[in-house]
């Protein structure tokens, strides 16, 4: 018995031989049976249609992540979103802030956009290959013009496709961009106090920069201000002022105010990080980075400021609820 058998099989002894009985007849001869092929098996089309169901069912399991799951499917304007966190970093480099640092800096940029009465310095993320990028409003609103750098070094132009001042976010679009790396927007629903995380912007101008922390606190009522001469012009710092906890940081807001929700970190945010990605430990986007509390409230110059821990970002599932609102061109 082999073991692929499972039971034995008798095999005939080479000195047996049959019994002769010359009354009994010959068996008849048997035709030939013919062996006939099933027929194959219908296969469902799985072309475009098929493609479609299914990217519909996906869609409507993500949620919010539906224009972009969509997009990313049919390889159109691809958006690296997932309804759950996916791994962007090797699982076995999770939480190495080198491993993320490399996977996700080039998703990440510098924007300077000038002003009438001078400039704002801030970062931005790429959510498609071909240039979208998200960042703050507060970076890009009123500018007359806006010139991005990406972390190889190359210059782009980039023109405002649509702001939400309500919440602090804007989406702008470079010219003549492919083959951009986007990054993979995680789920911020899923973030835990203690999570570590890592900061990615160009504080000061300092492309590429790293930072790296834990979540403080979830759910931080952050309040900013929604005049758009309000906190520009100060010397490239691209600061902005915001209310917590009843006190106000880096000046006055104003009286044209909004409120969202925002994470809290202690990875060391400073002027120039507003709109740069706060990125989980698998390496993806969880909040944009939006305020940070500076030692001199009323500052105008940059060199003054300085991290203490103390920084917020809007969670990246308000950014994709947010998302289809910004492609077309709604400016509020």
């Amino acid at each position: 018995m082999t073991e692929s058998q499972g039971a034995y099989t008798q095999q005939p002894s080479s000195s047996y031989s049959a019994p002769v009985n010359p009354e009994w007849p010959p068996p008849p001869a048997y035709e030939p049976v013919t062996a006939v092929a099933p027929e194959p098996r219908k296969r469902r089309s799985r072309g475009p249609v098929g493609l479609l169901a299914a990217v519909a069912i996906v869609a409507a399991a993500v949620g919010g992540a539906t224009a972009y799951g969509f997009q990313e499917l049919t390889g159109k304007d691809t958006v690296s979103s997932a309804g759950t966190s996916t791994n962007v970093v090797p699982t076995g480099k999770r939480g190495d802030v080198a491993a993320i640092a490399a996977a996700v800096s080039p998703s990440v940029v510098e924007i300077n956009a000038a002003l009438g009465n001078g400039s704002s310095t801030g970062s931005g993320v790429i959510i498609t290959s071909n240039g979208e990028i998200v960042t703050n409003n507060h970076v890009v609103s009123r500018a007359q013009s806006i010139k991005v750098r990406t972390s190889d070094g190359k210059s782009y132009t980039a023109d405002v496709v649509g702001t939400d001042r309500s919440k602090d976010l804007a989406l702008i679009k470079l010219r003549d961009a492919s083959g951009l790396r986007p990054a993979a927007l995680g789920n911020s629903s899923g973030v835990q106090v203690g999570d570590t995380v890592v900061a990615i912007g160009s504080p000061e101008g300092l492309t590429g920069t790293v930072t790296s922390g834990i979540v403080s606190a979830l759910d931080r009522d952050v309040t900013v201000s929604t005049d758009e001469n309000q906190g520009q012009g100060q010397g490239g710092d691209g600061q902005w002022p915001f209310q917590f906890g009843g006190r106000e940081f880096n000046g006055d807001t104003g009286s044209s105010t909004t409120t969202y929700k925002a994470i809290q970190t202690d990875a060391s945010l400073n002027p120039g990080n507003s709109g740069g990605a706060l990125i989980d430990a698998s390496g993806n986007v969880i909040g944009i980075n939006s305020a940070m509390y500076s030692s001199s409230q009323q500052s105008s110059s940059s060199s003054d400021a300085g991290s203490i821990g103390l920084g917020f970002a809007i969670p990246v599932n308000t950014v994709k609820s947010d998302l289809a609102k910004l492609r077309a061109g709604n400016n509020s």
